[in-house]
């Protein structure tokens, strides 16, 4: 027992001494995971399902501290990869994909297969948009939460990496409104065409998001930049002309080195909370606007549905001249908080990668980053990536989901990251809140807690476990005078067992927080 526990606190130690930011979750390894899609139950946050290509999901019921490995398969259509996975107000998840049917044809299809037990068996799927022998690709869907109607966007190749200047790309659109039993006939949304060479001149990358009186939203990358369309009516008509609504200089489709292939094809998401930015749309993006050398994650947003959209905003807040990308959104619906997961290399002049989050509280105004992978890693370019990351985030629990590729191994991770304990960065020594620290630490009874006060103000400050849930107040809102304040914490009496925690101090003029190790 007493080498378990020491082994245990070791762990700790070393997490702690690595700097992450919150612990890391190794969901799978099996069948070389890539393209993650999380998706979060509404109903029950703790439930999670994580799709992969080209036929894995993970199952969480645990908020993500344990997952399940299982396989997708469909006799009539095939699994294919491009993972999508959505659920609906009834607990239904639904797992979109490409399909690759028996005999020669491939991907002649969008796949959509439901779970009523949350993944314990999946229908064998709905085809959608079969057209003969044109390609159907990069599929993305969402559910209308008010009347749990399903739309799924995509793009239609006529001949997939074709250069005929007579071959095309269109963007697609279909629904359900009888829980992905049956989808209706396709519809054309894009006015433009794009080649089939699937490069910057292909239409790519359409991601449906439904608003707060029920329209549908929809964005894409192709020759015009980056487009929009919308519908009132729940899919039936549509602009006709669309919204043009920022450049992409250097295209969607650019170089990051050490990546097999990279994009910044376009996600867009719509608040549909009761906060101050409800309806509001946000398109997000990445691009090499600033050069080859430095891609960027950016987001733009519109607040009349649409019509007008904000100039371009950089979402990480590194000095120029790194790479950011694989950036993906969502929105936490019950408090409409943006967040945002991409991989970033601003600590290193190599290839070498972490995993940063960054979120806005303000409707997309100002952005926080933090460095959530506990350790980089250097991908190699003869590997086959993905195209995406993923990222949900409901009642505050946010897990992001990505995948690494260290000496040539592809693995599925996330992190424990929850809305509540948001981590600043170290205030300097002449900030108005500032010096938070424990001593010792770790420690094994007691610690003093010890911060200084620049100016008379009101104060909190509370202990919280890495789940984000708070176990005690040391002080609750309490007016200070100027000066330094030491505060003793025994987790001993208050009855908290042993582990890794962390400390929150707040007042109107900042905040900070710091991790703590209790050996017990």
């Amino acid at each position: 027992m007493a080498k378990s526990f020491l082994l245990i606190f070791t762990l700790l130690l070393l997490q702690l001494n690595a700097g992450a930011q919150y612990p890391n979750i190794l969901i799978g390894t099996q069948r070389t995971p890539n393209e993650p899609s999380i998706c979060i139950d509404p109903r029950n946050p703790g439930r999670m399902v994580v799709g992969v290509n080209i036929d894995t999901y993970y199952t969480s019921d645990d908020e993500g501290l344990t997952w399940n490995e299982a396989r997708l398969f469909s006799n009539a259509y095939g699994v294919w990869g491009d993972p999508c996975i959505v659920v609906d107000t009834l607990g239904y998840f639904y797992f979109f994909h490409l399909s690759n049917p028996p005999g020669p044809a491939w991907i002649d299809q969008i796949v959509c297969q439901r779970s009523e037990d949350y993944g314990i068996s999946w229908t064998d799927g709905t085809g959608i948009g079969f057209a003969g022998t044109k390609a159907q690709d990069k599929e993305w869907a969402v559910v209308n939460p008010f009347n749990n109607h399903i739309y799924v966007t995509w793009t239609q190749f006529d001949e997939y990496g074709s250069a005929n200047p007579a071959d095309s790309t269109i963007i697609r659109f279909s629904k359900s409104a009888d829980h992905g039993l049956t989808f209706s006939e396709p519809v054309r949304l894009n006015k433009v065409a794009g080649d089939c060479i699937d490069s910057d001149n292909t239409v790519e990358g359409a991601v449906p998001a439904v608003g707060p009186e029920g329209q549908i939203y929809v964005s894409w990358s192709g020759p015009e930049g980056i487009v929009f369309d919308r519908s009132f009516d729940g899919g039936e008509t549509w602009l006709d002309n669309d919204i043009f609504v920022t450049d992409q200089p250097g295209g969607w489709d650019f170089t990051i080195p050490g990546i097999y292939r990279a994009n910044g094809m376009p996600v867009t998401c719509c608040d549909l909370s009761n906060g101050p930015n409800r309806g509001t749309i946000y398109i997000n993006w990445s691009d090499q606007r600033n050069g080859t050398d430095d891609t960027d994650v950016w987001l733009v947003k519109s607040t009349d549905q649409g019509l007008t959209w904000s100039q371009p905003v950089r979402v990480n807040d590194d000095k120029p001249g790194k790479h950011q990308f694989f950036t993906w959104m969502t929105i936490d619906q019950s408090n409409g908080r943006l967040w945002f997961v991409f991989y970033d290399r601003r600590e290193h002049e190599d290839t070498n990668t972490d995993v940063y989050v960054a979120y806005s509280a303000d409707g997309g105004e100002t952005f926080f980053n933090l460095k959530v992978s506990e350790e980089p890693f250097v991908p190699t370019s003869n590997i086959f990536f993905g195209d995406y990351t993923s990222i949900a985030a409901v009642d505050g629990i946010v897990r992001p989901v990505w995948t690494r590729l260290h000496e040539n191994q592809l693995s599925m991770w996330t992190a424990l990251l929850n809305d509540v304990i948001p981590v600043v960065k170290e205030p300097d020594p002449d900030a108005p809140l500032a010096g938070l620290k424990a001593v010792p630490n770790p420690f094994n009874t007691a610690a003093a807690v010890s911060f200084r006060l620049r100016d008379d103000d009101f104060v909190s400050l509370d202990l919280y476990d890495l789940m984000g849930r708070k176990l005690a107040t040391l002080i609750d809102h309490q007016f200070l005078t100027a000066g330094k304040y030491v505060e003793y914490l025994n987790l001993q009496s208050l009855g908290i067992p042993a582990g890794v925690y962390m400390l929150r101090l707040i007042s109107p003029v900042g905040q900070s927080s710091y991790k703590i190790v209790f050996s017990g």
